[in-house]
Parts: structure tokens; C-alpha cells; sequence
């Protein structure tokens, strides 16, 4: 199984991705998405990137992330994602 590791950072804020292919499950801090981001607008935002290009569901992300704030953080995962 193939595991790609990027970077993603938005102001402070810093995320580390590691994504193998699977069902969609996305864990942030060894936590569920919508459990780690409680409203919809951030796990849209973090999602962005694989509706864009029709890949929603097929992938499986672990993610370590810190600093900033909720924002900081959900657009420094989209970013690490786009990589």
C-alpha cells in the first residue's frame, strides 16, 4: 500500500498528511472530521480539494495538525490535500 506524506501550513498553522487509498475516512488528531471540526463550513473547506476533482471517497487521510485557529488549521489540511 502506497502512503503519500505532504505539508500543508496557513498561518500558524501547520499540517501533516499522510493519505493511502480507502474509503474516505478522514482523521484529524486521531479524531473523526466531524468530530474534530464540529460545523460544516470547515469540513467543506477541507473537502474542497477532492470534490474539485471528483476523487471524494476514495482516498483515506490521517492528519496531524497545530497551531492557530479552526480556519488556520481546515485550510492548512486543504492545502496539504491539494499537494
Amino acid at each position: 500500500m502506497e502512503v503519500t506524506n505532504t505539508i500543508g501550513r496557513r498561518k500558524t498553522s501547520v499540517a501533516r498528511l499522510f493519505m493511502t487509498p480507502g474509503k474516505g475516512e478522514v482523521k484529524i488528531n486521531n479524531r473523526e472530521l466531524k468530530e474534530y471540526f464540529p460545523f460544516e463550513i470547515y469540513q467543506t473547506i477541507v473537502k474542497q480539494p477532492l470534490v474539485l476533482v471528483e476523487e471524494d471517497g476514495n482516498f483515506d487521510f490521517k492528519v496531524n495538525v497545530g497551531g492557530g485557529g479552526y480556519k488556520g488549521q481546515a485550510e492548512a489540511i486543504r492545502l496539504a490535500i491539494s499537494r
